[in-house]
């Protein structure tokens, strides 16, 4: 029960803490938390379908959610504008707060179900796509294990000290098991680390690669998409490898790659890159200049935070706040933006 009582309590008190939040905002206090905006991201829209376990059930939200939010962000005052129009935004004088919506890993639901949402209200969105999950030759590891762990009681794997039997017994025991999956992808060589989850899922009849294919757009339906008025394309590089534990080199080719694959396929070149995972030890300041470099205009990470004055020397590292799954209220978005949350964390 460790995994199910551990996930329950750190829930409990993030949402405490979203609607102490939100009562300060409407108070008035702490106005200057929410700095000129905010930068939000999803990864799947969708109607949710319960299931076992969801270990992913964060990256997830229903479209009335979404619906509910931009609504919200309306009613607060806030404009919505193209991540590329950031910089520019940001070198004029105060005006009202800006809300910015990105989406990664390219999911089909981004455009069944997001997309009638972004056209009803006329907000523009940036959906950040991997080649290696458009051409099929990369998998979706958290994917993959949510499936493997749901479909098996147990099973044999080598975490680096010989193989051992993993006891999936239970809905704790198979949550306590993607935490172990996870942090062994953390640990040592990402891409082995993936061939080797790939390989046990293919070992109990679970394909990778159709998974990949079920879940995200191939290239045509990418660029019918790249079309739209409202929609931007940005680069998450090929194999959605955390950056900062790859070489220089191999870092700069995936994010070139990456732009490269995308201007080839649409005839635009990205301004826009979101780093795989996001996070201090996935991005550091090595890739933000890389990114540069590289000619990209902006770069986010997953750090939560608001956009302020300061963002702009660091435009190629810019906070978002995560639409989590698990948090799927409203009045928790506009606590989100007020930037409360992050100032009382010292954010």
């Amino acid at each position: 029960m460790e995994a199910l009582w551990r996930r329950s309590v750190k829930r409990g008190l993030i949402a405490g803490g979203l609607t102490t939040a939100n009562i300060l905002a409407r108070a008035g206090l702490m106005r200057e938390a929410r700095g000129r905006g905010a930068i939000f991201t999803l990864h799947h829209v969708r109607p949710h379908v319960a299931r076992p376990i969801e270990p992913n059930g964060h990256l997830e939200v229903n479209p009335e959610f979404l619906d509910a939010a931009i609504i919200r962000l309306r009613q607060e005052g806030y404009d919505f504008i193209g991540l590329s129009d950031i910089p520019d935004r940001l070198t004029r004088p105060q005006e009202r707060p800006f809300a910015c919506f990105t989406l990664d890993d390219g999911y089909r639901n981004n455009v069944s179900h997001a997309l009638p949402i972004f056209e009803r209200h006329q907000v523009p969105f940036t959906i950040f796509i991997n080649e290696g999950f458009a051409d099929r030759t990369h998998s979706i590891w958290w994917e993959t294990l949510a499936e493997l762990l749901t479909t098996q009681d147990g099973l044999a794997f080598d975490f680096g000290d010989g193989e051992e039997e993993v006891d999936l017994s239970t809905p704790s025991r198979k949550l306590d098991a993607f935490d172990r999956f996870a942090q062994f992808m953390r640990n040592g060589c990402e891409a082995s680390a993936v061939a080797m989850l790939d390989a046990c899922a293919s070992a109990h009849g679970i394909e990778p690669l159709d998974i990949t294919a079920s879940l995200t757009m191939p290239r045509q339906e990418l660029l019918t998409l790249s079309r739209h008025p409202l929609a931007s394309l940005g680069a998450h590089t090929v194999s959605h490898r955390a950056l900062a534990r790859l070489s220089e080199q191999e870092a700069s080719r995936e994010m070139r790659r990456s732009a490269n694959w995308l201007e080839a396929l649409t005839g635009k070149r990205p301004s826009a890159i979101a780093y795989p995972y996001g996070s201090p030890s996935a991005v550091t300041t090595r890739e933000q200049a890389l990114a540069l470099t590289l000619g990209f205009k902006v770069g986010v990470t997953t750090q939560p935070g608001t956009v302020n004055e300061k963002s702009a020397a660091k435009i190629t590292a810019l906070p978002r706040i995560s639409l989590n799954g698990y948090y799927q209220e409203p009045h928790y978005v506009a606590a989100l933006a007020s930037g409360i949350p992050f100032a009382m964390r010292g954010l």
